[in-house]
């Protein structure tokens, strides 16, 4: 299987103020630039926002103080919102998608499996609505860089239909 590494197609613009959403701070960093003056201090926050019923959306931001940060990241992840296609309490069908050096495997569980996946992992997918789902994190274990590769996976799901739509245009079954 190919690791997808860019989404395929438009996506629709989801407005967050219809949502109920909730929010999760997925990590916090302390970065520093060096300047003629010394050392210019700033936080960057990571934020995951989601409905639990197929709407995620991930931001990053950084500002002089933690408080700014995570609220400007949290405007970042409801401007970045994604629909995600769940059957049931899992994802349709296996995906694997590569971003910078983190690659991530997603792998639909049957009923009562649970979520088998890395904190950093499991934050999206719980915000996302997702109950079980077995993940593996290949590559890079940068936090950011798993995340945006988590939310690649998600947006380039196939809902059922375009799945088996795709499958018989492929065997030639397709009438025109």
């Amino acid at each position: 299987m190919k690791a997808v590494t860019k989404v395929i197609g438009k996506r629709a613009k989801i407005d967050a103020s219809d949502l109920e959403l909730e929010e999760k701070l997925i990590a916090i960093d302390r970065v520093t630039k060096v300047v003629k003056g010394g050392r210019q201090l700033h936080f960057r926050a990571l934020m995951a926002v989601g409905d639990g019923k197929g709407h995620v959306g991930v931001g990053s931001a950084k500002a002089t103080g933690v408080p700014e940060a995570i609220r400007k990241a949290g405007a970042v992840a409801r401007k970045e919102l994604i629909e995600v296609p769940i059957v049931n309490t899992t994802i349709p069908h296996e995906v694997l998608a590569k971003f910078e050096a983190s690659k991530i495997l997603l792998k639909p569980a049957a009923y009562g499996t649970g979520m088998v996946a890395s904190n950093t992992v499991r934050a999206v997918l719980e915000l996302a609505g997702i109950k079980d789902i077995i993940s593996k994190s290949l590559g890079s274990s940068n936090k950011v860089n798993v995340v945006k590769a988590t939310i690649l996976a998600l947006a380039s799901l196939k809902k059922r239909k375009e799945a088996n739509f795709e499958a018989q245009k492929v065997e030639g079954n397709e009438t025109e």
